[in-house]
């Protein structure tokens, strides 16, 4: 068996050098990554919106009987 030395012990590994698709592929993470952000953060400003509308708007009559019925009474 050879004998350990500094080299085969404590090997450096040399970086490897970024290929264009390597390159291409971190960059659309990246822009796939910033989109999907700022959807999610207008998504939540939209839902917030609509809850608070929909919690400010009155009550609308359930069924359409009832509004036949409020729509005959204002007629009368």
């Amino acid at each position: 068996m050879a004998k350990p030395t500094k080299d085969s012990v404590f090997k450096v590994n040399k970086p490897v050098a970024e290929t264009n698709l390597d390159k291409t592929t971190r960059i659309v993470r990246e822009i796939t990554e910033d989109e999907t952000e700022k959807r999610q953060t207008k998504m939540a400003r939209l839902r917030t919106a609509r809850l608070e509308r929909e919690a400010n708007t009155p009550a609308k009559p359930a069924t359409v009987r009832a509004v036949k019925k409020a729509l005959t009474k204002a007629k009368t």
